[in-house]
């Protein structure tokens, strides 16, 4: 057994402790870990930003536990119950392949190839690649469904168009979706992309698994994603080979003659469309192999229709949404010009209402006669299953919205999307304050939401957030191109318990850059250009970009000075001590917290904000207590830990009476006080019973079987 003291022991608890700041436990046990270095070494030691710089940190470690038992007992009692990443049990399928499938026996021969590859330290990779409609991605999918056994341990999916960005979807998030497959909780996956991706290949490492990475766009997308782990196989679907990748390119053409006519009849008798053969020559000319004109065309199978329009098409796939928009009636093809000017990915009836300017009735009927005119397709939910939303494929979405320029002009099409925002807002901002009700927010937010929707507790709302999530981020992106600032802003203040509770930092930081454009463009001074520096600096502090972070509280401060906002400047400095606690710089933190008490003393008895100062300063109590613990400072930080419980047991607020219990309990353990420590980690644990805190409660047993194990013999 490895010696917990050993150089690389302790490297291996900082790195795991390290990785694991996604959520509340995790932060606890840095924060702690970065003490208990201090204590140790003797002297301030910042948090490591790489790995040469943990591996120093490890080695002074090493050297000073190596000649006194009692620190090496308090280092080795912190190793026994740090957090460490889970490697996920779960073994994922993917969704059903296409009912209707033909051909295709060369490249499924040739991905066949590359997976039974011999394994010679090489990532096994094949890119599929052909033009919109072609069917890569349905060939990926069925090819997997087909070699399923090959797969023991799973087949991981990720789309990754994104919502309309032109990179498509980050490679960082690309991670996170499929570490949240194999099994990993959200809040343990690690914030930055590196962890991210030493923790998928911990995950694979031993294992037989298809990773499908499909609508990709980029090789940097991919990139993160290989690994020479012998038994995984990537197969990428995309529109074109992705230069920069070393990967078996393997191009999908259009469908023989005898193949298309096959598709096209099992669609259409699927379908019970008449067949007219009269016409088929012209159909199959039309559709040019294309498997998605082809089941289009199949549900319009009719010799009238084909004889008139019966000529082949340059672009077979493109002739085909042409053909289904002419076939609609008026408001439907209208319908669809005005829902494909955004890239929206999950198209609810509010939604569409809103998009449309119709009552929900009259949007779910569309809707529905859209799906079955192919011109629009389920949307997938978050767990994998249809929600009863839609989305639309670029190629049909690329075709309409400039249709629509055409049809409805510029102002209608812009209206439409401008309706989209606003109900973004309406929806979010009363189930933001539903998920959130504590805190003070900008603005007159006390709005009732679309047909007062209320929620029974926080956590629905929070979830409704969630589900929305891709929406609320393409909305972000639109009001900032239409020069809606107000919408920005309110979106991104609104997002706030996602970014809390649930994390998705990685997705939110592109609204929230946006957030920082649009406010500061026009006025770098306002307190909505601060908050969203606020807003972006604290987002920055989880993804581990320190330096960026403490430049967007260093500007929210003063943009919050320029405003004469006391407390918001209060925010942005306390945000600041909060980044230097999770730097280990803890003297500065304790100094920034002072500040920020300081700032609260000019906020006006009558100012909005003037309500909520008991609470600010609780807060800024009890993240005082946690930078004099750090400091060594045991006295000064129970008082200060006491006086924040005091406030948080009164006002009946269960999760932050937890936490200051914790951090008043961890403060008596590493003073060598655990059977003080223990009757304090039971009233946390009680108080969280009702809250759903996983992690705290996690945190706590492992602090608790500390105390149980350091208590003096009886």
């Amino acid at each position: 057994m490895l010696d917990p003291t050993s150089t690389a022991a302790i490297a291996a608890v900082l790195g795991a402790v390290g990785s694991g700041l996604a959520n509340e436990a995790g932060k606890a046990a840095w924060e702690n870990a970065g003490g208990l270095v201090r204590r140790i070494v003797g002297r301030e030691v910042r948090a490591p930003g790489g790995r040469v710089e943990l591996d120093g940190i490890a080695q002074q470690v090493h050297d000073a536990v190596r000649h006194d038992p009692d620190l090496a007992r308090a280092w080795t009692a912190f190793a026994r119950s740090a957090p460490r990443p889970g490697r996920g049990g779960r073994v994922p399928v993917l969704g059903a392949s296409t009912r209707f499938f033909t051909d295709r026996d060369g490249e499924r021969r040739a991905l066949t190839r590359e997976a039974s590859r011999k394994a010679d330290g090489r990532p096994r990779i094949a890119v599929l690649h052909g033009p919109q409609g072609i069917g890569t991605s349905a060939l990926a999918v069925h090819w997997g469904c087909a070699e399923a056994r090959r797969f023991p341990d799973g087949q991981l999916y990720a789309d990754l168009r994104g919502t309309g960005t032109a990179s498509g979807t980050a490679p960082s998030t690309v991670l996170r979706l499929l570490l949240q497959q194999l099994g990993i909780p959200a809040a343990e996956v690690p914030p930055g992309r590196d962890d991210r991706q030493a923790l998928l290949r911990a995950c694979t490492a031993d294992r037989r698994m298809l990773i499908v990475l499909d609508h990709a766009r980029s090789a940097a997308q991919i990139l993160p994603v290989l690994t020479s782990a012998p038994g995984v196989f990537v197969v990428v679907a995309a529109r074109h080979p992705l230069p920069g990748l070393d990967a078996v390119g393997i191009p999908v053409g259009p469908l023989a003659d005898k193949d298309a006519r096959r598709l096209l009849t099992e669609v259409a008798g699927a379908g019970n469309v008449p067949l007219d053969r009269a016409a088929l020559p012209a159909v199959l000319a039309r559709c040019a192999g294309s498997p998605f004109a082809l089941r289009a065309a199949a549900a319009r199978l009719t010799a009238q229709h084909w004889r008139q329009e019966g000529h082949p098409g340059a672009d077979a796939a493109r002739t085909a949404v042409a053909d289904g928009m002419r076939a609609l009636a008026p408001g439907a093809a209208r319908a669809v010009r005005l829902l494909a000017q955004r890239d929206w990915p999950a198209i609810g009836v509010p939604l569409a209402a809103a998009i449309l300017g119709l009552d929900e009735a009259a949007a779910e009927r569309i809707l529905a006669e859209l799906a079955g005119s192919h011109l629009i397709e389920s949307a997938l939910s978050s767990a994998g299953g249809q929600d009863g939303t839609y989305w639309i494929r670029p190629l049909i979405r690329e075709y309409a919205a400039t249709e629509a320029l055409r049809e409805d002009g510029l102002a209608e099409a812009e209206q439409a999307v401008r309706g989209a925002v606003h109900w973004c807002v309406a929806f979010a901002e009363p189930a933001s304050r539903a998920a959130l009700s504590q805190g003070w927010r900008l603005g007159d937010t006390d709005r009732p939401g679309p047909d007062g929707v209320r929620y029974a507790d926080a956590g629905e709302a929070l979830t409704a957030l969630r589900e929305e999530l891709g929406n609320l981020l393409q909305a972000v992106r639109a009001a900032e191109e239409l020069g809606d600032a107000d919408a920005v802003f309110r979106l991104n203040q609104a997002l706030w318990p996602v970014q809390l509770k649930m994390g998705c930092h990685d997705e939110l930081l592109p609204a929230l850059r946006a957030g920082v454009r649009a406010t500061e463009a026009r006025d770098p001074d306002s307190r909505e250009a601060a908050r969203m520096h606020t807003l972006l600096g604290l987002n920055l502090t989880e993804l581990g970009q320190w330096p960026e972070a403490e430049s967007a509280f260093t500007a929210a401060a003063r943009a919050e000075q320029a405003a004469g906002h006391s407390r918001g400047r209060a925010t942005a400095i306390e945000s600041l001590g909060l980044l230097r606690l999770r730097e280990w710089r803890f003297q500065e933190a304790y100094d920034c917290f002072e500040a920020a008490d300081r700032a609260l003393d000019t906020v006006a008895a009558d100012a909005e904000e003037s309500r909520d100062l008991p609470r600010a300063r609780a807060l800024l109590e009890r993240h005082r207590g946690r930078a004099l613990r750090g400091l060594g400072r045991w006295v000064q930080a129970e008082a200060r830990l006491e006086s924040a419980l005091a406030f948080f047991r009164e006002t009946g607020e269960a999760y932050n009476t937890a936490r200051t219990l914790t951090d008043l309990a961890e403060t008596f353990e590493a003073s060598g006080r655990p059977v003080d420590a223990l009757p304090l980690v039971d009233e946390a644990i009680a108080a969280l019973a009702g809250e759903q805190a996983h992690y705290p409660l996690v945190h706590l047993r492992a602090l608790r079987e500390r105390c149980v194990d350091g208590r003096p013999e009886a």
